[in-house]
């Protein structure tokens, strides 16, 4: 009788512990699939460097978006006030970079970078970085995570601290199945591309991150003014 207590209890937990992690995992999903600039500079990367680099770059995400989620989920209060009072100028200034990086890939030759690649090993850990730290410039994203967590009930102040990381875990293998499946559907197409194909994602590409950029400032200094 204890033995196949402990046993249900065991299941019990188990099952919980489960459905934390799809919950988790469908969080990451539900945050990350919305194509905005990073979506498109995972894209253009996969074309142009390859699957890795591309998913690397969808990891550098990831990894920033887990950390949104932690501050949301253990409601950080002292940071999330921080990002509410200081909203304005954060939105400005994540609108700044991303209209900086569509002119960037707007302006780059997937020709030149094509040999640069063949030459040399491309930097991965510079793919990480960049769209983590680019990731990081909308810290706005924490709010996302609020009502996502209020919506799904994943974390709660009276599960114990692994309980809860069980959860976050599921928010980064969410998102990380999110960027896999996308840089590998990409990378499927990726042969089929010629260089003047190449040529127009990366215009088009660089186009539409500079546009997202443009309309994030342009509703900034809409709210500022009117």
């Amino acid at each position: 009788m204890i033995i196949n207590g402990i046993f249900a209890l065991f299941m019990n937990e188990s099952t919980m512990l489960l459905t934390l992690l799809l919950k988790g995992m469908i969080i990451g999903l539900a945050a990350s699939i919305p194509l905005g600039p990073i979506g498109v500079i995972c894209i253009q990367r996969t074309i142009n460097k390859g699957r890795i680099s591309g998913f690397l770059s969808g990891l550098g995400a990831a990894t920033t978006d887990t950390f949104f989620a932690a501050i949301a989920g253990f409601s950080l209060s002292f940071i999330i006030n921080f990002l509410e009072t200081r909203q304005t100028i954060i939105e400005l200034i994540g609108g700044a970079i991303v209209v900086f990086l569509g002119i960037k890939i707007f302006t780059t030759n997937p020709i030149v970078q094509l040999k640069r690649n063949k030459r040399k090993k491309n930097n991965l850990l510079e793919d990480f970085m960049s769209v983590l730290l680019l990731t990081g410039s909308n810290p706005l994203a924490v709010f996302l995570f609020i009502a996502l967590f209020a919506t799904a009930g994943v974390i709660s102040h009276d599960q114990s601290l692994w309980v809860n990381l069980i959860a976050l875990a599921g928010v980064f293998l969410g998102a990380a199945l999110w960027w896999f499946i996308l840089t590998s559907t990409v990378s499927y197409f990726r042969k089929h591309f010629r260089l003047k194909q190449l040529w127009w994602i990366n215009k088009i590409s660089g186009a539409v991150i500079f546009t997202l950029g443009g309309l994030a400032i342009t509703n900034v200094i809409y709210k500022i003014f009117f």
